[in-house]
């Protein structure tokens, strides 16, 4: 099958981001009408199902798709009124479910719409297009039945989830029946698989291996994840390459697949990146964030919703900022903006406006639009700094930032802990959670028995949250005490003067210049070494071996210089601010250049959840290798979710019909 207007292949052709071209795809190989030298628009109706609808959404507005002619939006298990005059385009998963309700709109005397155009996000087994081939009917109302492949949710432009939101609960538990695991694993290859084939992309597929401590060891279903899933998305591509139109059928970029237990820390540690705190202290839905404005009769302030994406350029600029960088730069965005702004000059000066000239007003009526949707949109994110600053003092959150990463490094621990949580008061039920848990991670032999017990005793937890502890050891150690290296998790090296067990080292050759940026999650390192072809193959071995040049031409030519590394806070550089309030080196600035990358893509899979931090890792990868870095997984997740899901990892969960293939 064809993929006209792609050109996505990192090996050449014009360059599209990932987020661009699951877009035109979308809008211009399936949406747009034939060209039949006609410039009249021809109105369709477009169907799909709950998932499809959110693939749609998270890469197009409801404006481009009105562009492209369709007048109706209609979900295919609903009731729908007929619109016999019209056509209709199908963008379903396919499913007995959707392709039973497809023939029952199409069959009869009188179907639903004039003709069909039918889409599917991914392969359709023979047997389904038996079930429509039989049916002469409907036959005869298709105008096209084709694999769209592409069954993922855009979340970023460089992220991606598969949208198994219970991976994590399916994969990890103690459960012996692993039919439902299985079950899980197939899908998300499935939808893993369809990024590649939206993005004409054919990967070198390396996964972590399962752990092999000695001959009498047995290896846990837990540790084979990764190994599993990289086999299933391997047998998708060798279907791809024979059945799809123009699939590379050599490799092109590379696909890392790991999943939750490579990185247990990262889920619960305080980040302190813009991003990561809105999403960790704003109860936010999504990227949706609620909040209250004034009203304008003076009654009771109304709640007002706006989304924190990639349509806000502030956001798209400070969302991998640390807090402190952030609340400076919006103070100066501010500042520079009513300084310069003739329009906000003219609102904050004393005249009246009979004190103004005719030319004043001119402009003032002019710049004012302008003016107060850039005042909303920095008030806005001057309220949202200031709300979390406030929280971080209310709760504490530097003291215990500082411990936490101080635990992760080897800086600080056990005795540490009890004397934090012995003397401070006023930090939340929540944070000494995330605390126990991360002890628990980084000390998991010496957690068990009475001294774990006393040390959550002290953190007054709950049943549940103890729950939520002893679950930590369903995700594996951090690391074994063993003095060998192991397969399962990252091998690292420590200075052996060190006293305490530390599960990071210190990234040498990156000044730090705020506190509390310490802490960087696993899969940077990763992805460094990945991309260096220094990865080592007996912990990350490859589906398909690559050859020794492949790494020696995806090197970057500019890479970053090696900087002395500094644990102090020194004093940071002041940006140069342009005339709207932006900062000369800020994203919108070198997104005005294109996007435009040299080296093959890198593709990491973290199935289980994954993070904003992990996230935040994959943006600035992209700009250090010269290289676009996507991060995809099963489902996002912030501290708030991934505790739920740890206190009821081994409960009974019902399963979701989205998960299941029929």
């Amino acid at each position: 099958m064809s993929f006209s207007d792609s050109g996505s292949s990192s090996n050449g052709g014009d360059y599209k981001n990932f987020r661009q071209i699951t877009r035109e795809r979308l809008l211009y190989e399936m949406l747009r009408p034939e060209k039949n030298g006609s410039s009249k628009l021809t109105w369709k109706v477009l169907v799909m199902d709950k998932f499809t609808v959110k693939i749609m959404s998270s890469a197009c507005k409801m404006s481009e798709i009105t562009q492209e002619g369709i007048s109706l939006v209609e979900v295919i298990n609903k009731h729908r009124q007929p619109m016999t005059s019209m056509e209709v385009i199908y963008f379903i998963q396919p499913t007995e479910e959707n392709v039973t309700a497809f023939l029952s709109d199409m069959t009869g005397k009188s179907p639903l719409y004039k003709k069909a155009f039918v889409f599917f996000s991914s392969p359709v087994s023979r047997s389904l297009v038996n079930l429509i081939k039989k049916d002469m009917r409907a036959m005869k109302r298709i105008g096209a039945l084709k694999e769209m492949n592409l069954e993922y949710i855009s979340m970023d432009i460089q992220g991606f989830v598969t949208n198994n939101e219970n991976a994590l609960e399916e994969l990890f538990s103690d459960d012996e029946n692993h039919q439902r695991a299985d079950a899980c694993l197939n899908v998300v290859a499935k939808r893993i698989a369809t990024v590649l084939a939206s993005l004409k992309e054919y990967p070198f597929v390396r996964y972590r291996a399962a752990k092999a401590l000695d001959a009498t060891t047995m290896t846990t279903y837990r540790e084979l994840i990764p190994t599993k899933l990289a086999a299933s998305v391997w047998n998708c591509l060798a279907r791809y390459k024979q059945t799809i139109e123009d699939f590379p059928q050599t490799e092109t970029c590379e696909l890392l697949i790991l999943d939750r237990s490579i990185d247990q820390i990262a889920p619960l540690i305080h980040e302190w990146t813009y991003d990561a705190m809105c999403h960790d202290l704003l109860n936010m839905e999504g990227n949706k964030y609620t909040y209250e404005v004034p009203s304008k009769t003076g009654d009771i302030p109304e709640k007002k919703e706006v989304l924190l994406d990639e349509e806000d350029p502030i956001w798209v600029e400070l969302r991998d900022a640390h807090i402190a960088d952030a609340s400076e730069r919006l103070h100066e965005k501010m500042t520079n903006f009513v300084s310069k702004n003739k329009a906000a000059q003219l609102k904050h000066s004393s005249k009246d406006f009979g004190d103004l000239s005719s030319k004043d007003l001119q402009k003032m009526v002019h710049a004012l639009p302008q003016y107060s949707e850039q005042i909303d949109k920095l008030s806005l994110h001057v309220e949202i700094a200031r709300t979390i600053n406030r929280t971080i003092m209310e709760q504490g959150l530097r003291d215990l930032g500082q411990l936490e990463q101080d635990l992760v490094f080897g800086d600080a621990g056990r005795k540490d802990v009890i004397k934090f949580l012995s003397t401070n008061h006023i930090i939340s039920h929540e944070s000494k959670l995330r605390l126990m848990m991360i002890v628990a991670a980084i000390y998991p032999k010496k957690f068990e028995g009475e001294k774990g017990r006393k040390m959550m005793e002290l953190a007054k937890l709950s049943g549940d949250d103890v729950v939520a502890v002893n679950n930590m050891r369903l995700l594996g150690p951090v690391h074994t005490e063993s003095k060998k290296s192991t397969t399962g998790s990252f091998p690292l090296k420590f200075d052996v003067l060190k006293k305490k067990r530390a599960a990071r080292r210190d990234r040498v050759g990156e000044t730090q210049t705020w506190q509390l940026s310490r802490f960087y999650p696993i899969v940077e390192e990763l992805v460094e070494k990945l991309s260096k072809g220094h990865l080592p193959k007996q912990d990350y071995p490859c589906m398909n071996e690559p050859k020794p040049t492949f790494y020696s031409g995806s090197q970057s030519p500019s890479a970053s210089p090696v900087l002395p590394h500094s644990r102090r806070t020194p004093t940071w550089a002041r940006r140069h601010l342009s005339d709207d309030g932006y900062f000369s080196d800020s994203v919108l600035g070198r997104a005005s250049s294109g996007f435009k990358r040299k080296g093959q893509r890198i593709f990491v899979f973290i199935v289980g959840g994954a993070t904003r931090s992990e996230l935040r890792v994959c943006h600035k990868l992209t700009e250090k290798l010269d290289r676009e870095v996507i991060l995809g997984s099963s489902s996002f997740l912030d501290p708030q979710t991934f505790l739920t899901k740890m206190k009821h990892l081994n409960e009974e969960e019902e399963i979701s019909l989205d998960d299941i293939v029929i």
